[in-house]
């Protein structure tokens, strides 16, 4: 073999090696793109917002100090909108004087959630939560109850709020049906 069959058959294998790196290159570009630009892709980043948003709407909804309620209710308003938020401050001056006399302090921690309807276009999303409510009252033991929640979300300027928000009855999976939010209740029992 010569000299010159050599350097022919190795230009040969570089510019094919060369061609196949470019389609290799064209076809990583192309993916990129594709999924940078995937509706699926900005749906799941969509869904992640909404669930992020309600799974902290409702524990903010589960919380709440005797010692600080002014803050509890504030951060209660805020993460609401609609008849929810409405129906808040409409009963605020009543349940902050249950509260006061009960001497309540409620904790909540999320312990899993799920985006069950989402609506993008129209604005609306639906999660179901599991929540572990602590009550602690004046000259009694904790009473710790983990519980289910419905929520109905909307999106607003400032982002996706509670609109409404229940008991999840066992076996659902829905959205709330009934009251608009929850019937606040300083008892140790939780809501």
């Amino acid at each position: 073999m010569t000299v010159r069959r050599v350097r022919l058959r190795a230009d040969r294998l570089a510019l094919a090696l060369v061609a196949v790196a470019a389609v290799l290159a064209a076809w990583s570009g192309w993916s990129w793109y594709a999924a940078a630009h995937d509706d699926a892709t900005a749906r799941a980043g969509t869904r992640d917002r909404v669930l992020a948003a309600g799974e902290q709407a409702v524990q903010n909804m589960n919380t709440l100090d005797h010692a600080d309620l002014a803050r509890g209710l504030d951060l209660w308003e805020s993460s609401t909108t609609g008849d929810l938020h409405a129906q808040l401050v409409q009963g605020r001056g009543d349940f902050e004087e249950q509260v006061e006399q009960a001497g309540t302090v409620t904790s909540a921690r999320i312990l899993s959630g799920a985006v069950t309807e989402l609506d993008e276009p129209a604005g609306r999303a639906a999660v179901l939560v599991a929540v572990r409510i602590t009550v602690a009252a004046p000259k009694a033991e904790p009473a710790t109850k983990d519980s289910r929640m419905l929520g109905e979300l909307t999106r607003t300027a400032e982002g996706w709020k509670l609109s409404a928000l229940g008991q999840a009855p066992m076996g659902t999976t829905g959205t709330p049906t009934g009251s608009p939010g929850p019937t606040p209740s300083p008892s140790p029992t939780g809501r």
